[in-house]
């Protein structure tokens, strides 16, 4: 029997589907993600804890799910909202269909809703608080729900999803996906110590690619310890919440700044440009996609990329010496930065791709680059 699902906002407007998935309740800030693949990427991707994703390609689960396309060990979002949800599978390598995959990891879903309307009323309104409920319809009390729950600013969301304790990686990157050149494949000579504020694999893999040892410590590891670690270059991960609300990493990382070189991906370059005395305020529907155009104002080039984050760092806000390098060509916001020794660089976008393009992939090599030179 088909059962009825209900998505209620805080602003008091109600969106009605079919269940999917796992059946319950669930809140939190509803986004909405452009890309036309990768929704098992995006399902497993630590910076969309707390949110509520609606995928705007019509339809989701076609290719099904497998075990190597999962971005971390679990699903980490709140809900998830498709059009329409694929029930039959055609693809030689999924194991399970994306119904199956959402109730085994307890996500619960809403499908046949009029997303292309709910897209457009986020782009107009902004995104916002919600409830989804497979379970109850009464709209009042979704909407209070809804109204009740936490907000992402202010919200430390680091702290849910960052490693209980350092481990090491050690796989690479699948050659079938990836051209790789003969120095990715070289021996180790550099050890990367990667602060997980919600880390993706895929960034992990372009690392140990180019021959990196791969240390991964949680988010509160202090300047102490990652100094005694001895590491020849320091990556930011990506990761969810507030980036100002996230304060023992800012206070971390401006202990660390000068000494050793530093690349940070989206919360990484938030909290990077923090530290370098910025600001960064909450965006109005964030970017979330593997179709965002960024122009590299180092080479004049576009590069597509993916984009995951609701926060960015204000232009105006960094201090002189600090080189603003990348620009969103579809609202003119930072992308990326440097300082001006280039020890220390970051991009808001998402190089490791996973799902999306593989334009931005060498400043993986950039980074390389600049431990080289010591």
């Amino acid at each position: 029997m088909t059962e009825t699902a209900l998505l209620a906002l805080e602003d008091g407007t109600l969106w009605r589907g079919l269940a999917l998935g796992a059946r319950g309740e669930r809140t939190g800030e509803v986004v909405f993600n452009t890309s036309m693949t990768g929704y098992q990427e995006v399902l497993t991707d630590p910076s969309y804890y707390q949110q509520i994703v609606v995928m705007t390609a019509s339809h989701i689960g076609n290719t099904g799910v497998n075990r190597d396309d999962d971005e971390s060990a679990r699903a980490w979002l709140a809900g998830f909202a498709v059009r329409e949800a694929s029930r039959r599978v055609s693809n030689w390598r999924a194991t399970a269909s994306l119904d199956d995959y959402l109730r085994e990891r307890n996500v619960v879903g809403i499908s046949d809703l009029d997303t292309r309307a709910l897209v457009r009323h986020l782009r107009s309104q902004g995104a916002m608080r919600g409830a989804l409920s497979s379970d109850s319809t009464d709209p009042a009390r979704l909407i209070e729900m809804a109204r009740t729950s936490p907000s992402m600013n202010g919200a430390d969301l680091v702290r849910y999803v960052t490693c209980n304790e350092p481990y090491y990686w050690d796989e690479s990157i699948d050659e079938k996906w990836y051209a790789l050149t003969p120095r990715h494949s070289s021996l180790v000579t550099r050890h990367v110590l990667v602060l997980d504020y919600g880390v993706k694999r895929n960034t992990l893999r372009s690392l140990t690619a180019r021959g990196c040892r791969v240390t991964i410590v949680p988010a509160q590891t202090s300047s102490q310890e990652i100094l005694a670690l001895k590491p020849d270059g320091i990556l930011l991960s990506n990761g969810p919440g507030d980036p100002a609300a996230v304060t023992y990493a800012i206070e971390t990382l401006r202990a660390i700044l000068g000494r050793i070189p530093i690349m940070g991906i989206c919360l990484g370059h938030q909290i990077l440009g923090l530290a370098l005395g910025g600001d960064t305020y909450k965006l109005k529907f964030g970017h979330r996609g593997g179709n965002q155009p960024v122009k590299n104002l180092l080479t004049g080039q576009v590069e597509i990329t993916t984009h995951n984050h609701g926060f960015a760092v204000r232009t105006d806000s960094l201090p002189k010496d600090i080189e603003v390098t990348h620009i969103n060509l579809n609202d003119q916001c930072v992308e990326g930065l440097r300082t001006r020794d280039q020890r220390a660089f970051s991009v808001q976008f998402h190089p490791e791709a996973a799902p999306g393009p593989h334009d931005a992939m060498g400043l993986f090599d950039e980074f390389i680059a600049i431990m080289e030179k010591g």
